[in-house]
């Protein structure tokens, strides 16, 4: 059994509009924007959290939950570039602009978007840009919030 790499086998790109979470389109997907490239090697953060709901009754002896609500926690941390299509997530990815985060995993980057890949849909608002501290030997960059604003898609379809 061989262990899958993740180096260089995720794509994500950001929509303005899909027609259905559940299964974007090769030409939707080929329209968004492309921001795998200046996304930072460890900027991808999408981590899920579920609620517990306490099913223990007055009787109970143990204490038994269930799954509750589910949440994201979601933010990208971006290099920032020093040309107008190299820093287009700064100056698109502000305050309250709404759109729609792709994620496709485990497949080479340089892979076209193809009919029946898999892939993540996340409804998203943005937050306020953070820029981070400066540092020596690092790029300049910014921390993008985003607000997972209704069920995802975790488990979409390319159409």
């Amino acid at each position: 059994m061989a262990d899958l790499i993740s180096d260089g086998k995720t794509r994500v790109a950001w929509l303005s509009t899909v027609a259905n979470i559940n299964a974007p389109t090769v030409a939707e997907l080929t329209a968004g924007a492309d921001y795998t490239k200046r996304i930072t090697p460890d900027g991808l953060k999408i981590d899920p959290s579920t609620a517990d709901v306490d099913t223990s009754s007055l009787a109970s002896t143990f204490d038994t939950k269930t799954a509750g609500r589910v949440g994201f926690d979601t933010e990208l941390t971006f290099k920032r570039g020093d040309t107008v299509g190299d820093d287009a997530p700064f100056t698109t990815l502000k305050y309250g602009v709404s759109g729609f985060l792709v994620v496709r995993r485990g497949v080479a980057y340089t892979t076209a978007w193809t009919v029946g890949q898999k892939v993540e849909v996340y409804p998203i608002t943005c937050g306020e840009p953070q820029n981070s501290s400066p540092a020596a030997n690092e790029v300049l960059k910014f921390v993008s919030p985003m607000k997972v604003t209704d069920a995802p898609a975790t488990a979409a379809t390319v159409a």
